[in-house]
């Protein structure tokens, strides 16, 4: 279970550094990022650059809390991924469910609209985090070599999840 941990650190510090990257890139992006907070229209609309702030916050916090090598820094990593990726699949699915054509902001520019895909994209996400979770709190030796091979696997599954939106659009051709 401990590997999993070490997988879920790197999916989640991939993930999460690759969407704070995207928004805080330069100022147009933190723009279009806090407008489309706004056009999601969960939230008060004069709430949404504090929301916009409190999710690159958040986002900060969970690579910084991953990359920590102590056991209470990865469960505590963990919680907070599955917290704030709970909250914005609910964000999101509202936004599907309402048929709004919000573009998603998540890891930057996009042009495409949220969607289905989304919703499936963060649940695995949330599912990753409780796993990371599990694993997190499990003790044991661990095999060098063994974990440098899954960190590796890790932080690939997070580049294929940040490349969420093209892999769907390759499957629907």
């Amino acid at each position: 279970m401990q590997y999993v941990d070490v997988a879920g650190r790197l999916l989640l510090i991939t993930v999460f550094a690759l969407a704070l990257a995207g928004k805080v890139s330069s100022r147009d992006a933190w723009q279009e990022f806090v407008q489309s907070v706004r056009s999601m229209a969960v939230i008060d609309r004069g709430k949404a650059p504090a929301a916009a702030v409190a999710t690159a916050a958040a986002e900060a916090a969970v690579v910084v809390l991953a990359v920590i090598p102590l056991r209470l820094a990865g469960t505590a990593a963990f919680l907070l991924a599955a917290g704030l990726l709970g909250c914005l699949t609910v964000a999101v699915a509202k936004v599907v469910r309402r048929g709004a054509a919000v573009p998603c902001r998540c890891f930057g520019a996009s042009q495409t609209p949220l969607g289905v895909a989304h919703v499936v994209r963060n649940l695995i996400l949330v599912a990753t985090a409780l796993l990371g979770l599990a694993g997190s709190l499990a003790h044991g030796h661990l095999d060098v070599a063994f974990c440098a091979v899954v960190a590796v696997f890790g932080a690939g599954l997070g580049l294929l999840m940040a490349r969420w939106d093209d892999l769907v659009s390759l499957l629907r051709v």
